[in-house]
């Protein structure tokens, strides 16, 4: 792996993960790590999320999900990992 390889993962997380901070935590921890891209909630009750930076601040996010913030309770995480588009260095909560 390239020391500065872009990686960009499409996530899907599914559990208690509405109503306990996940998104905002999910951007606090982006913006910490220099990780693009947003993080959003679905009717269905699922976070859908898109990590696009640095593999390892990437990587780390992902593994990050698997446990989110206190009060949450991920039953499953599903990634589709695409090519880098560019997006906005903010990370933003749609």
């Amino acid at each position: 792996m390239a020391e500065h390889e872009q990686l960009r993962a499409h996530v899907w997380v599914s559990g208690r993960v509405q109503g306990v901070f996940f998104r905002a935590t999910t951007a606090h921890l982006a913006r910490e790590r220099g990780v693009a891209g947003w993080v959003r909630n679905l009717p269905d009750g699922r976070v859908e999320a898109v990590f696009e930076g640095p593999a390892d601040a990437v990587r780390g996010l992902l593994d990050w999900c698997h446990e989110g913030p206190p009060g949450a309770r991920v039953e499953h995480v599903e990634t589709r990992w695409e090519p880098p588009r560019g997006e906005s260095p903010e990370f933003r909560v749609r």
